[in-house]
């Protein structure tokens, strides 16, 4: 029945089902090896992407100034996540790539999300799960890789 949920609940359920999916897999890859990868780094390694990314690349994917993604890239290099070589056709250009450790934590966060999604199809069914998904598939933009949601969160 309209109005007897207030409001501002739905965008904080939202947020809360993301919290809760979002820790639970970064839990996961804590214990399978990965400690130090935040949930920011995860949009940082989309948007590096396959061919890889100059920082000034980064900070428009991201929505974040290339200092801001220069930083971020540091603390990845630093961990081990990604790499910055001179570009083969600009030696100018430092391209950031993810590297073998990068891309293990990806798969690794693929097979976790499948996981994760396993377990609210047991608890909501999947019949549920699915028309829960397809509601939220008419009522967001299409395009489900929106890199630039970190500065939109003010990172």
């Amino acid at each position: 029945m309209p109005g007897d949920r207030p409001g501002f609940e739905l965008p904080l359920r939202l947020l809360l089902g993301f919290r809760v999916l979002i820790d639970e897999l970064h839990e996961e890859l804590a214990r399978q090896g990965h400690p130090d990868v935040r949930p920011m780094h995860g949009f940082v390694f989309q948007a590096i992407g396959r061919d890889g990314a100059t920082a000034a690349e980064l900070g428009r994917r991201l929505g974040v100034s290339k200092q801001a993604a220069g930083k971020t890239v540091d603390a990845l290099e630093r961990l081990g996540y990604v790499t910055r070589r001179a570009d083969a056709n600009d030696g100018r250009r430092k391209v950031v790539r993810l590297t073998d450790r990068g891309y293990d934590c990806l798969a690794r966060s693929a097979r976790i999300f499948e996981e994760l999604r396993a377990k609210w199809s047991a608890a909501l069914g999947e019949d549920r799960l699915r028309a829960m998904e397809d509601d939220l598939r008419r009522v967001t933009p299409p395009n489900v890789f929106r890199l630039d949601i970190p500065s939109w969160f003010g990172g």
